[in-house]
């Protein structure tokens, strides 16, 4: 299965969760660290699952990027 991760740069960490994983959740030094780590989190996440007997969740979550070109955006760039 795959999942989709959101990685958030902070002031001196990187933080990543799994929106279909509530509670699933990793903070480390660097963006490369913080994605091992949560490799880690949702393997144990899903163990724990399992052990419970709870359904494992199919991943439904996607991203996608968009561009915003304001006139807001533009003055502040022209400043």
């Amino acid at each position: 299965m795959r999942y989709m991760v959101v990685v958030e740069e902070g002031p001196s960490s990187f933080g990543a969760y799994v929106p279909d994983l509530p509670g699933c959740v990793a903070v480390g030094k660097s963006q490369e660290e913080v994605l091992k780590l949560i490799e880690e989190a949702i393997e144990f996440h899903m163990e724990g699952l399992t052990e419970e007997g709870k359904p494992i969740p199919t991943p439904h979550s996607s991203s996608v990027l968009v561009e915003i070109h304001s006139k807001r955006q533009n003055a502040a760039h022209d400043a």
